[in-house]
């Protein structure tokens, strides 16, 4: 955030796009989405681990073997303390328009608009869903979704980042983990465990804060 020298009006424009998205009251048929990936490394141990005994915590050797990588698509809708995580092979334009595809039948059938939070990847457009799926389904799809995006270089407006933050944190860490299915159950159980206890993010940065702490980097 602090990195930016200078911020533009097209900046400020998308800034102040999201904090107003972010202010709005709860709207169960107009969820707001925040959507990002991350890529995980898969691990295997070249000996074997030493679990924990009393007294004794477990102990791992310092060598490890590759196996891939994998990319891991999470969806959070901050005020309604739901979120959605896949992990996939790859993250091309194929897989996130089949996550997208996924988000909208099976997380919110019953929504009339759902606005997705998205950064600028290049994969994060309507031509995504226009090359991997029929025209018709590509439409019904994209009628469905309504996409804002954060300014260049500032990832930090996408309350995905946070959530991405706390499954580090408490599910993958620097854990090794060997294999792909190993790390969808895993990603999975963290994912229901805090759609159960309906965790959510409360987002307390304003268009009033931005103006007060930013508005010395304003460029026309």
């Amino acid at each position: 955030m602090w990195c930016i020298a200078k911020i533009t009006a097209e900046y400020r424009e998308r800034m102040y796009d999201l904090l107003d998205l972010y202010t709005e009251a709860y709207d169960p048929k107009k969820p707001v989405i925040c959507t990002d990936e991350k890529s995980k490394q898969l691990l295997g141990d070249k000996r074997k681990p030493i679990p924990v005994k009393p007294g004794s915590p477990a102990k791992e050797d310092s060598e490890y073997e590759r196996k891939g990588t994998r990319n891991i698509f999470i969806a959070v809708e901050p005020k309604g303390g739901n979120r959605v995580a896949s992990v996939t092979k790859h993250r091309k334009k194929p897989d996130f328009a089949k996550f997208i595809q996924g988000v909208v039948d099976h997380e919110y059938p019953n929504a009339e608009r759902i606005r997705i939070v998205l950064d600028n990847l290049n994969t994060h457009f309507e031509k995504s869903f226009t090359e991997t799926f029929s025209k018709k389904e590509a439409e019904r799809i994209l009628n469905k979704v309504e996409f804002h995006y954060t300014p260049k270089h500032a990832s930090w407006l996408n309350m995905a980042e946070i959530e991405i933050g706390v499954l580090d944190s408490e599910c993958l860490g620097d854990r090794r983990i060997s294999d792909a299915s190993t790390l969808a159950k895993e990603v999975f159980a963290w994912a229901q465990r805090r759609n159960k206890e309906k965790k959510k993010i409360v987002w307390k940065f304003t268009r009033q804060d931005a103006d007060k702490k930013l508005s010395k980097y304003y460029v026309p």
